[in-house]
């Protein structure tokens, strides 16, 4: 499966880069430049996006757009989106993201290279117009490779437009490489064709058909081409030219049945109705589900009746009308299967990629069930396929939505959750507004403040002190005291006392005195600090205040965007229910179309084989007359279905 990165370089031309340095690089006028990824927001969604979902990257995406959170990865922010939008096959969306950002500003050879790819896109929806109109932004010559990609796709838009005059006339002078001249030269055949100028398209066909084919496509084109050119002969009644160009075609090849149908037809033209049974023969033995196959139950006892041999001839009708009538019965069950509902679910069920999404899937294996063996054709038309991608791409929708409205309970839950919680806090938080605590821590800083004024004015060293400084002063100030109230006799004696005293008294006064300035300005700092929280606390007091007004406020806005997008979301998956059941209608009608449409054919076949029969036997019971009339022919041989390539 392709992803997306290849559109996304291509592009970007690799401007989805990094946060690195890329200075060092040469700039390249043909590149857009290099750009740093500067928003948190823009890479939140590239990990998304390499990580392969999609939906999810564009969800954010646009939300981020929306509250302008990519200021600076702006325009790749829009090329990602245009990209997702074409990943996701919203291509109309997609068309006006580019159309508005392929401008002169960006590089030509990006330029051109991006509405090339547009154009292939528009062309594998079906918007032939728009695929035209974006070739037409290309300016200039691109590579030989993409200017031969660009002239194949702008001949295959004008031959599915059927404006084949336009598409011969462009191609009949176009040179490029060997591989796409061989799709060019088909193409140009098969517009003279359809123009019926079967002389000018015969030899150009049979250049494609009788070149050389190294692979398996370029073997399938030269079977294609063989194939029509051969058909193209036998409605221009030429059945010897038409032999010749059918012989080339591989047995083993997609064409090969329609090839030998075609092959018989020839030689039954030619009268040489032995030699048609030959290939008529082996088609005949091949899947009954193939239309080649199944008219060739019709031809084989057709040429037994040109050759006369009846028996041979009855016995081949006999055994083509119980296969068509097995076949049809087998056909009605398929319908019944179809019409209870089942096709979407068997056909989803066994693809392990079922529950993604995305323009590139497609899908490859059908179930075991009564319908899968007739749907092999209709699953290679682009109708059923881009059918199938929007009804799984619903259910994606539908399955993200219920997720969706799954979290819009969760988001109840957070809110009434919320709720419980500010209930209970609100006491607590009045009651703490209430005691005005900012107004007390301020006035306790005040009163530090001018204690300490206090101090340095006073000059009292001591009250700067360690604990254990401020307790020996205490202790040498009582004992100052003590020996200061002392007097008579023992004044004298304790004279020693009193010198001992005033020493320790002068020591630790000199060790408080030496640390009172350094403890000051460490306590004038500490108060700056103090100031500093003080603040912070005045300011997220303000905000509790605020909080305590406008959280019931915040509350009820959030409940009402939530009932507001859980109305939105309901609406949305009544919607995409109507949608899907409407694209489900719609598929089982194109099965049950296809099924009844093979029917229809199986029970015109079983109409002719049971009057060719009939015709065997009245000429059975009646006297055989001078000239035995000829046996009913089958239909005339169908076309070879080739188209553009």
């Amino acid at each position: 499966m392709r992803r997306l990165e290849a559109l996304i370089l291509l592009l970007l031309g690799g401007a989805l880069a990094g946060p690195v340095a890329w200075a060092a690089h040469k700039a390249d006028p043909d590149n857009l430049p290099k750009q740093k990824i500067q928003d948190l927001h823009y890479g939140d969604v590239l990990f998304h996006f390499y990580a392969g979902d999609d939906f999810e990257a564009l969800t954010r995406l646009e939300a981020y757009e929306h509250w302008r959170r990519m200021p600076h990865n702006e325009q790749d922010a829009a090329l990602l989106a245009g990209g997702l939008y074409l990943s996701l096959g919203m291509h109309n969306e997609a068309g006006k993201r580019f159309a508005g950002l392929l401008t002169d500003k960006v590089p030509a050879a990006i330029r051109n290279r991006a509405w090339l790819y547009l154009a292939k896109v528009w062309y594998a929806r079906g918007y032939y117009d728009r695929s035209e109109q974006s070739l037409g932004n290309i300016s200039g010559e691109l590579a030989p490779d993409l200017e031969a990609e660009r002239q194949h796709l702008l001949v295959n838009v004008l031959m599915r437009q059927e404006r084949f005059e336009e598409a011969a006339a462009r191609l009949a002078h176009w040179q490029g490489p060997p591989d796409w001249m061989a799709f060019a030269r088909f193409n140009l055949g098969v517009a003279l064709v359809r123009q019926n100028r079967l002389a000018e398209a015969a030899p150009v066909l049979t250049a494609v058909g009788t070149a050389d084919a190294p692979g398996s496509e370029m073997a399938a084109l030269r079977d294609k081409a063989n194939l029509a050119l051969g058909y193209a002969w036998l409605q221009a009644n030429n059945p010897a030219a038409a032999r010749t160009a059918l012989e080339r075609v591989r047995l083993s090849g997609p064409y090969s049945t329609r090839a030998l149908l075609g092959m018989g037809w020839a030689e039954a033209a030619l009268g040489q109705y032995r030699e048609a049974l030959t290939p008529w023969t082996e088609l005949h033995d091949r899947n009954l589900l193939d239309a080649a196959v199944q008219e060739s139950y019709l031809a084989v006892p057709y040429a037994y009746g040109k050759l006369n041999a009846n028996a041979q001839a009855a016995q081949f009708y006999e055994s083509a009308i119980k296969s068509f009538d097995d076949e049809a019965q087998q056909i009605d069950t398929a319908v019944a299967r179809i019409g209870d509902g089942h096709m979407i679910d068997d056909l989803l069920g066994a693809d392990p990629q079922a529950d993604q999404q995305g323009w590139f899937w497609q899908l490859k294996q059908l179930p075991d069930a009564p319908q899968s063996r007739y749907l092999y054709s209709l699953l290679a038309d682009n109708d059923f396929q881009e059918g199938l991608k929007n009804y799984r791409d619903l259910g994606y929708l539908g399955g993200t939505l219920k997720r969706w409205d799954e979290s819009m309970d969760a988001f109840r839950a957070m809110i009434e959750t919320r709720q419980q919680a500010y209930s209970e806090r609100l006491p607590r938080a009045d009651a703490l507004l209430a005691g005005n605590a900012p107004a007390k821590l301020l006035a306790a800083r005040a009163a530090i403040d001018s204690r300490l004024t206090a101090i340095e004015t006073g000059a009292d060293v001591a009250a700067l002190g360690t604990a254990d400084e401020r307790v020996q002063w205490a202790k040498v100030r009582a004992l100052e005291g003590a020996v200061a109230d002392t007097g008579g006799a023992d004044a004298d004696e304790l004279q020693t006392e009193r010198d001992k005293i005033r020493l320790m008294k002068g020591v630790l006064y000199w060790r408080l005195d030496a640390q009172f300035k350094e403890r000051s300005y460490a306590e004038r700092r500490a108060l700056r600090s103090l100031d500093a929280l003080l603040n912070e606390t005045q300011n997220r007091w303000v905000r509790v205040q605020h909080a305590r007004a406008s959280v019931p406020n915040n509350t009820g806005e959030f409940e009402a965007r939530i009932a507001a997008l859980a109305a939105r979301i309901a609406q949305l998956r009544e919607q995409l229910a109507r949608s899907a059941q409407q694209q489900n209608h719609y598929l089982e009608q194109l099965a049950s179309g296809a099924l009844l449409e093979q029917k229809d054919r199986l029970a015109a076949y079983e109409v002719q084989a049971r009057f060719a029969l009939a015709d065997i036997y009245d000429r059975a019971t009646t006297p055989a007359p001078a000239a035995p009339p000829t046996p009913a022919a089958p239909p005339a041989p169908t076309d070879s279905g080739a188209g553009a390539q």
